[in-house]
């Protein structure tokens, strides 16, 4: 089975090409997801992320609270480093054993055309693309993927923070094997998906009617 990673900044679409592949068939993993599982009250990493980001990011319970937690790690670029040292030793770990499952292990593994993974974050993540059979860039220019997050409801300012220490559409390229623009946010997303997917040699089901294409 093959592993494909989706990477994008914000409102690039990546969301859904994910999910148009998932609706084909294919198995799907939010990495974004995969990350706040990691945050279970007591663990060391969580006790690691109070120490460098102010204790008070943890609730009476001990449970992150992500909204302050994701303000600090995302002032800036090295703030952003700051949590992804913490944390990407740790995801990369948890997503190599359910990549690449321990032997014995393959009889409980889902079964499906390949595996795809939504990257939001992929600076620093690098050294995880060696699990993955091709990596995928959706693009858009900055000033469309703006417009698109505060039609859907993102505060102007929350986007400009978050984007601002996103990289630059040209050096999420340089990442991929397989470049996908998505200014108009049309079909055309998910033809070129699955042209892509055609040519690695996954063969996926029909699509579901219906997707978000943004």
């Amino acid at each position: 089975m093959k592993t494909i990673f989706i990477i994008g900044n914000i409102a690039s679409g990546k969301s859904a090409a994910a999910r148009h592949l998932e609706g084909r068939g294919a198995r799907r993993i939010d990495l974004d997801e995969l990350a706040r599982s990691l945050y279970q009250p007591g663990t060391p990493l969580v006790q690691q992320i109070a120490e460098e980001f102010g204790w008070d990011v943890l609730d009476a319970d001990g449970m992150v609270r992500r909204d302050l937690l994701a303000r600090r790690a995302f002032a800036s670029p090295a703030d952003v480093e700051r949590l992804n040292a913490l944390v990407h030793p740790i995801l990369i770990g948890r997503l190599a054993d359910m990549l690449v499952p321990g032997v014995g292990c393959s009889a409980s593994m889902p079964q499906a055309p390949c595996t795809v993974v939504e990257v939001s974050a992929p600076r620093g993540f690098e050294a995880a693309f060696g699990l993955a059979d091709a990596v995928i860039a959706i693009t858009a220019p900055l000033e469309v993927r703006r417009a698109r997050a505060i039609e859907r409801g993102m505060d102007g300012a929350d986007f400009d923070r978050r984007a601002g220490v996103q990289p630059a559409e040209e050096d999420l390229a340089a990442l991929a094997d397989v470049v996908i623009d998505n200014t108009a946010a049309a079909d055309s997303l998910f033809i070129e998906l699955d042209r892509a997917l055609a040519a690695l040699g996954v063969e996926l089901g029909a699509a579901v009617p219906g997707e978000t294409r943004g």
